[in-house]
């Protein structure tokens, strides 16, 4: 189930999650979670807009009790970051809260632009079922400026994939039920549809 809140890239994920062989449900109704096999948030733009929409939806509170008692949720892109306890990107703009830490920005340097655009590559750690087995080769496309970092979110993440642009950050990550990217797995080719379907396979 992928919601529609407002602020995601609700088609291009979906049309992406069919292609990984899901069926897809889109929805704007917060009761539709009761019967979900799984969720997908997708998310793009400035993290204070995204919460905002996201408040509004009201989806929140259904999201996370859903996700507490063990349904399996995807976060892409922003959606990953709105895990999160909030974002330098919009100081005192609560996240959902799900995992401990804030998300930082990325600082400009001598042949590193802001925002990170690109291919950059996904170096997987400890055993999270979205890279299990991937290639070290795999490569993802990323768009962002924001990053949730490897080294000061006490969030009890051991598992996931770690990209670096300047430092490390995760790319990828799981803790339990909790699954999500920083790339658009949409716009990442065969790895991303990989991604996907390790995903589905833990429906």
């Amino acid at each position: 189930m992928v919601l529609d809140y407002g602020a995601g890239n609700v088609h291009s994920a979906a049309k992406a999650l069919s292609r990984a062989g899901m069926t897809v449900h889109i929805t704007r109704d917060p009761a539709d979670l009761t019967h979900a096999a799984a969720v997908v948030v997708p998310g793009q733009g400035h993290f204070g807009q995204v919460m905002t929409a996201f408040e509004q939806s009201g989806f929140h509170a259904p999201l996370v009790q859903a996700v507490q008692v063990g349904l399996p949720m995807l976060g892409i892109c922003v959606g990953m970051q709105m895990l999160f306890e909030g974002s330098e990107e919009a100081p005192g703009v609560a996240g959902l809260g799900l995992l401990r830490g804030t998300v930082r920005k990325f600082q400009a340097a001598p042949g590193q632009k802001v925002p990170q655009m690109g291919w950059n590559s996904l170096r997987a750690v400890g055993d999270s079922p979205l890279v299990r087995g991937l290639d070290d080769s795999a490569y993802a496309y990323f768009v962002h400026s924001y990053y949730v970092p490897v080294q000061d979110v006490d969030a009890g993440i051991t598992a996931g994939a770690v990209s670096e642009y300047g430092l490390p950050f995760w790319s990828v990550l799981s803790q339990g039920n909790i699954h999500a990217t920083q790339f658009h797995p949409e716009k990442s080719g065969e790895v991303g549809l990989a991604i996907l379907r390790r995903f589905q396979q833990l429906l």
